[in-house]
């Protein structure tokens, strides 16, 4: 079974990151550009209120009632705007049905409430003080309302909301542009180490070299020594390999120079046999030794001049079948896989190909799959019924005997591909016979 990365990647340390940066700072604007304004707001309003006090208590001081029972006010302001019309600061008294206001206000009044706000002349948004007190010689209370103009304030205050909006935004880009210059100075470890494993996997080091900082030393350590672990089993299984072959040599020569003394109808017996014991001998034991000698991670084979050199041989060796050979793909085309490795693997599928097409085999690209290239081996043979494809990869399984083979070809494919975590799948083909899919990696970037 392919084995292949997740398709839904989780967001970048950098995205992640700056999208948090963001929002935090998203969040401090909005809240600034809302609740500044309204604290300033408030700050002016109470201002302005405590100013109106200030004159609530001088009209105090100075309201009187004549011997006829009529409201009058003894003196002058201090502020001569009570005595323009529509100035914008205004004062009214009443007492029972009887009222009495300043000049500004002329012949208008002030209207509304504290719950939907109040009017003044032409309309004016007014911020209005009142309050209730009583005359020594009045039995019923008076009501003093002094008010002014808030229009003039509220331009103010959407003057200021305006340039402070300006501010924020222009705060808030240039922190986002200083936290991405942050933010990517903070990941350039991660870079470096980036830099360093690709210089592993192409072959160029054998650890991870450099200074990193104390949060990212501990993960460098444990790799490196990955790294080590994974050489050392792979020099220990050379090793091993080195001191099987020449365990398994002496028994060998002497099978071979015992059946070389026996009646030629036992040899004829025996020795395919034994040869066939030293050729899977010799291949396994050349692959293991393979493993330690080879850098996997750096891995580069072109396809279709291995394609070119297999078909070459082939020809010479099924030159009486006239099986035609087309090779479909592109010279540039690289995968990550070793040379003698490709060569078993295709060489294999290729040369079952010769034994059983009519007449033509293809080879081609299908697509590009998890990072895995789709190589196509078909051929218009008999082919393989659905049911048995599974079946044939299994070792030492034959779906004819009157073949020349042993059965292991399929199944050393098949391990061959899983080993470099690829696939190998069999199914029909539009030429009628079989189709063979390998799913091998290509390259990283």
């Amino acid at each position: 079974m392919l084995v292949s990365l997740p398709k839904n990647r989780q967001p970048s340390i950098r995205n992640r990151l700056l999208i948090a940066a963001a929002v935090w700072l998203l969040a401090i604007t909005l809240s600034a550009g809302y609740l500044v304004p309204s604290f300033i707001k408030t700050y002016l309003i109470e201002q302005e209120k405590s100013q109106l006090y200030l004159y609530m208590d001088q009209i105090t001081a100075q309201v009187d009632i004549d011997k006829h029972g009529q409201l009058f006010v003894d003196g002058r302001l201090s502020n001569p705007r009570f005595n323009f019309p529509y100035s914008g600061l205004y004062w009214s008294l009443k007492l029972n049905n009887q009222v009495l206001r300043s000049r500004s206000l002329w012949d208008t009044t002030i209207r509304g409430n504290a719950k939907k706000g109040f009017e003044g002349p032409n309309n004016q948004s007014l911020i209005v003080v009142k309050r209730k007190f009583s005359l020594p010689d009045s039995d019923y209370p008076i009501e003093l309302s002094v008010a002014v103009n808030q229009d003039k304030l509220l331009k103010t205050l959407q003057q200021l909301t305006h340039g402070l909006w300006i501010i924020l935004i222009i705060m808030a880009i240039g922190i986002l542009v200083l936290t991405t210059l942050q933010v990517s100075w903070s990941l350039w470890p991660l870079r470096k180490l980036r830099k360093n494993l690709i210089e592993v996997r192409e072959g160029h080091s054998t650890e991870l070299t450099g200074l990193y900082p104390v949060e990212i030393q501990p993960v460098i350590d444990d790799l490196n020594a990955l790294l080590f672990h994974y050489q050392e089993l792979l020099l220990r299984a050379r090793n091993h390999s080195g001191n099987l072959s020449h365990a398994l040599k002496t028994p060998i020569a002497i099978l071979n120079n015992e059946v070389s003394l026996l009646d030629p109808t036992t040899q004829a017996k025996l020795a395919p046999a034994l040869q066939q014991l030293q050729q899977h001998i010799d291949y396994h034991l050349g692959r293991a030794r393979m493993a330690g000698a080879i850098n996997i991670l750096a891995t580069k084979t072109a396809i279709s001049h291995r394609i070119d050199a297999i078909s070459l041989a082939m020809d010479k060796v099924y030159a009486h079948r006239g099986v035609v050979l087309v090779n479909e793909l592109d010279s540039n085309v690289v995968i990550a896989v070793e040379k003698s490795d490709l060569d078993e693997m295709i060489g294999n599928l290729i040369e079952n190909s010769y034994k059983w097409a009519n007449n033509l085999i293809r080879v081609y690209q299908e697509s590009i799959v998890d990072g895995h290239i789709v190589l196509v081996i078909e051929d218009d043979g008999p082919g393989i019924a659905h049911e048995k494809c599974k079946q044939v990869l299994k070792r030492g399984v034959r779906l004819d005997e009157n073949t020349p083979g042993t059965g292991l070809g399929l199944n050393i494919v098949n391990e061959l591909v899983h080993s470099y975590r690829g696939d190998l799948v069999l199914t029909s083909s539009a030429l009628g016979g079989l189709k063979a899919m390998l799913y091998l990696p290509i390259p990283r970037k």
